[in-house]
């Protein structure tokens, strides 16, 4: 997402219309070009001027709690949502095989358990917040939810863990196509999860964990 001395704005991974039609192109484009450019333009004024402009966003994360809020919600907002877009693709859904699917297996019995569990955790946010499905310090799946902008690699997360998939559940990541019915949106999410994505996420901090 950044190097050490620079934070980017990435472009979206796919054209807005490429979701349809379970996430329509009018809401990714004021999801993206609004919400998201917003945090990330935020972040960049809340760590103007301190040692964090040379940090990594993980390195933020690791002391967020020291910080201001302002930081704490736009370094959030910042991260999660191209965490979150590139967790998705036009020709999504499927379902996650290898190394990942005998994970989640293990952890959950079942994909259709696992989609469930997540699902729930996304409806049951009070408010605005997230959805996640991480790799513990044992190398163990779990999920959880975060509430606003927070996240699994923050030092306030209630559990910590290195995010593999997210679900934004903010109203502005749905509203304008499915209103109020945030289950609606949920079921449709399961569309477009890229799950080679996912995969590829799994594999890469497996190594990580080995080396602690």
């Amino acid at each position: 997402m950044n190097t050490p001395t620079k934070f980017e704005f990435q472009p979206l991974p796919y054209a807005y219309d490429a979701l349809e039609p379970f996430i329509d192109k009018l809401t990714l484009e004021i999801h993206y070009g609004k919400h998201h450019k917003a945090y990330y333009n935020n972040f960049l004024i809340a760590i103007k001027g301190t040692g964090m402009e040379s940090m990594t966003i993980r390195e933020i994360f690791r002391n967020i709690s020291k910080e201001p809020m302002a930081v704490r919600n736009n370094s959030g907002g910042y991260y999660n949502h191209t965490f979150y877009w590139e967790g998705m693709k036009a020709s999504g859904s499927g379902m996650p095989t290898g190394k990942l699917s005998e994970a989640i297996g293990k952890a959950f019995t079942s994909i259709e358990e696992f989609k469930k569990q997540f699902s729930e955790a996304g409806k049951n946010r009070f408010g605005s917040g997230w959805a996640w499905l991480c790799l513990d310090d044992k190398g163990a799946l779990f999920i959880c939810s975060t509430p606003n902008q927070d996240n699994p690699l923050m030092d306030i997360a209630e559990k910590k863990g290195i995010p593999l998939l997210t679900m934004d559940v903010w109203e502005h990541a749905y509203y304008l196509k499915y209103q109020n019915k945030r289950p609606d949106y949920i079921e449709a999410f399961w569309n477009v999860v890229n799950w080679e994505e996912v995969a590829g996420r799994y594999e890469t901090a497996l190594p990580s964990l080995r080396k602690k």
